[in-house]
């Protein structure tokens, strides 16, 4: 607690998984194989999917009558942390009750709130059982550059065409339609610190990149992303891979399977990353990155105005697709 905050922070460890509801699961399920994901469980109407990580799952499909985000879950440090989210967060949150996942691979306990903002599905989680880390065969890599030579003489790089294999929920990110209230209360519940502040012609904020304040510790330049706009929907949920062969071996996989790309495969500036948009059945957009920056709390905000030159410095042009 602060002088200035007497509210005690829900600390947030990680981002861990995501869920959406479809109304052609089929499809997503097979766009989510497609993807690299590996599908762990079938439960009732929710297939989960987890990556070669230690979470138990990173993804969960639904049958559903409709297509919808169905929200991110962070873990918490604790239990107790579950407990105060259900009783400190306002009532516009709608917190459920600190319940168990009964049925859900990994297990554990949750709390579901609801931004209250726009309403949009926000899960604490505790007590997941880790799974073991897979390994997926990744070769070796040495590089020759022009003039060092790691590679030895008669030995080559090989690779196998297949999907790019998923490590682990990296962040997700919303359009939200008021971006200063969002941000005072994530900020305030929450120990989220903003990596980059995106304002206007006008120097007003309209973007964040959020990354955790975990003091010391290295964490992903974000995993919590949101802008203003006029509509409330989600924008796209991201997943780390291996490297830069294994994201554009998966790119080739996912054109000749006849799915269509977003936008990559590029550099960002923000935060770093190579990355790669696809959309899945239902027109959600998914994205491979790999080499993200790591930061800790001695990092600073950075401010940086609004531009489409500020997205990326190599890569396709932004499409307008990616903008809305």
């Amino acid at each position: 607690m602060t002088s200035d905050n007497p509210i005690q922070k829900i600390r947030l460890v990680r981002i861990a998984h995501v869920w959406y509801e479809h109304k052609d699961i089929d499809s997503a399920k097979r766009f989510a194989l497609d993807f690299g994901f590996v599908e762990t469980a079938q439960v009732g109407k929710t297939t989960y999917y987890r990556g070669y990580g230690t979470e138990p799952f990173v993804l969960a499909l639904t049958a559903s009558d409709q297509d919808r985000f169905g929200g991110a879950a962070f873990v918490v440090e604790s239990e107790d942390d579950l407990a105060r989210a259900a009783k400190i967060l306002p009532p516009e949150c709608k917190a459920t009750e600190v319940h168990d996942l009964t049925g859900v691979p990994g297990g554990g306990k949750r709390v579901t709130f609801y931004d209250p903002v726009d309403g949009f599905p926000f899960h604490l989680v505790h007590g997941q059982a880790a799974v073991a880390l897979e390994d997926p065969g990744f070769p070796q890599l040495k590089f020759n550059y022009p003039v060092e030579k790691t590679r030895g003489v008669n030995q080559f790089q090989r690779f196998q065409k297949r999907p790019a294999p998923v490590h682990k929920l990296g962040h997700f990110g919303m359009c939200v339609t008021n971006f200063a209230k969002c941000y005072e209360f994530y900020t305030t519940y929450f120990n989220f610190h903003a990596s980059e502040l995106v304002h206007n012609d006008q120097n007003v904020d309209i973007t964040v990149f959020f990354r955790l304040d975990r003091g010391d510790e290295l964490v992903d330049h974000h995993c919590f992303f949101f802008f203003e706009g006029p509509k409330m929907h989600v924008h796209h949920s991201s997943f780390e891979t291996h490297d830069f062969d294994a994201q554009v071996l998966g790119h080739d996989w996912l054109r000749q399977r006849g799915w269509k790309n977003c936008w990559g495969v590029g550099r960002h500036i923000m935060g770093s990353q190579i990355f790669d948009y696809w959309f899945d059945p239902a027109g959600f957009i998914m994205e491979h990155y790999v080499d993200g920056d790591l930061l800790d709390m001695r990092e600073p905000t950075h401010h940086t105005k609004a531009a489409p030159d500020n997205l990326h410095v190599w890569g396709p042009d932004v499409p307008p697709t990616f903008l809305t």
